[in-house]
């Protein structure tokens, strides 16, 4: 009877280990299928991001075009201006050159105003009793152009630290038969600004220097008195960017509908938007050639 029970016991145990390894191996087939089918559906969703279309020699310019916008929204913004380049040089008779100029200029502020390092910028370790005012008068920039291409959040950097450092020399050249201005960057366009300049040619002619800049700047017309910033009777708009010829400046505006006339006292009038911009890229002692 013991003999039995101990045979009997032994097959219960044995049914049991062989239920189990069985159900191991079950689920370890499962698991091994499900991997297999992940790792496909990974391959399958890297299979389905189509590569940035590749410019071939004779292509039209409109596969320059596309290309070159598909690098931008892609993130490769010195290959989408390479294919913006390429489509300058290659079609220039083309009616769409304005609008591609205009592709080029904007995309030129964006990588400037970002963290991708070009030749013409190179990266700074922040030293012990570093701030942002002596680090761009150190590189003759603006604490404007080093905190939008590092995107920092206040004035404080550690020690340590890496900031983007643009090294172009900028200057400008106001052109009044034309009422553009052009920002140079090394003596290359970096990008071209509509504006308004002096009506009966007003505008003074010569070569100048930007000698102070103000946020929101107050306005004392010459009648007397001052007008507050942000007053809506305040005619320099967001920003004033002196020049060493007294009492004139490039500025913003409340009349953004005058841009490309000439109408002013004799300054020269941007877009609120834009003359932000090049307040924060033009630096002290920047060179102003004024033309007729």
């Amino acid at each position: 009877m013991n003999k039995n029970v101990i045979i009997i016991a032994l097959i219960v145990v044995m049914s049991i280990i062989a239920a189990f390894l069985v159900y191991a191996i079950v689920t370890h087939s499962d698991n091994s299928v499900k991997a297999v089918k992940t790792v496909k559906e990974e391959v399958s969703v890297v299979e389905k991001k189509a590569p940035v279309p590749q410019v071939k020699t004779g292509d039209s310019e409109s596969a320059y075009l596309t290309s070159a916008a598909d690098y931008e929204k892609s993130g490769d913004l010195l290959k989408a201006r390479e294919y913006y380049q390429k489509a300058m040089e290659k079609f220039p008779g083309s009616n769409n050159v304005s609008k591609t100029q205009e592709a080029l200029d904007n995309l030129n502020v964006k990588i400037l105003f970002s963290s991708t390092l070009t030749s013409d910028s190179f990266l700074y370790e922040v030293q012990k009793g570093d701030n942002l005012t002596k680090i761009a008068k150190k590189f003759n920039t603006t604490t404007e152009l080093i905190s939008r291409s590092n995107d920092l959040k206040d004035a404080n950097v550690r020690v340590g630290k890496k900031l983007k450092i643009t090294k172009s020399k900028f200057s400008i050249v106001v052109d009044k038969s034309q009422n553009i201005l052009t920002l140079k960057a090394d003596q290359d366009i970096f990008k071209t600004y509509r504006v308004s300049t002096g009506k009966n040619s007003c505008t003074p002619v010569g070569t100048f220097t930007v000698t102070n800049k103000i946020v929101d700047p107050p306005w004392y017309p010459s009648a007397g008195g001052m007008i507050p910033s942000k007053d809506p009777k305040n005619v320099l708009g967001s920003r004033w960017i002196g020049l060493s010829k007294k009492s004139y400046g490039i500025h913003g505006t409340i009349e953004p509908e005058s841009i490309g006339q000439s109408v002013t006292e004799g300054c020269v009038r941007m877009r609120n938007a834009e003359v932000e911009e090049l307040y924060s890229i033009v630096p002290i002692g920047t060179e102003v050639v004024i033309v007729d």
